[in-house]
């Protein structure tokens, strides 16, 4: 799990990096910065219980720090979206960031074709608006992450050993 807090941590700085709106940038290094510290928290914890052995206030400050871990990722995903939705730049030749961006504009691009889509929907209420009963939700970088099967989030894509996985490799 710290693990893979670690790899949200690196695609939010590299998408922070490539974001063109400064603000949607800041709060995705501050998301990012706090995510890196509840991760690495919990690392040093599970390393101590590892050490010290079982006790029921250890085990609950564990699987606090996780859920923390949990909602910290969230957050990043969330400014990530922002950032995706307000623009990335190019990135540089470096393939990994360039995969991060190419990631985050197909998930742009779906969200776009799912608002035209809603858009062209005529069902509309007494005052106007589009009803929402029935309507399909609008993608997210969580959903995608979710519809990843288990068995593939840690089958890396491009397994290089000289050079390590690289962030998308994990599928977050």
């Amino acid at each position: 799990m710290v693990s893979d807090g670690q790899v949200v941590v690196k695609f939010g700085n590299i998408l922070a990096k490539h974001c063109l709106d400064q603000r949607c940038s800041m709060e995705l290094l501050r998301t990012t910065e706090h995510t890196q510290s509840i991760s690495s928290q919990l690392g040093i914890m599970a390393r101590v219980k590892a050490v010290t052995g079982e006790s029921k206030a250890s085990s609950e400050l564990l699987l606090s720090n996780m859920q923390n871990l949990v909602q910290a990722v969230q957050h990043v995903l969330r400014a990530a979206e922002a950032a995706c939705v307000k623009g990335l730049g190019q990135p540089p030749a470096d393939p990994e960031e360039e995969e991060v961006v190419a990631f985050c504009q197909q998930w742009r691009k779906n969200l776009t074709q799912h608002r035209a889509k809603e858009a062209l929907n005529s069902d509309r209420d007494e005052l106007g608006l589009r009803k929402t009963r029935g309507a399909k939700a609008e993608p997210t970088l969580m959903s995608l992450v979710q519809e990843q099967p288990p068995w593939s989030r840690n089958i890396p894509k491009h397994p290089n050993p000289s050079k390590g996985h690289t962030v998308m490799d994990r599928h977050l």
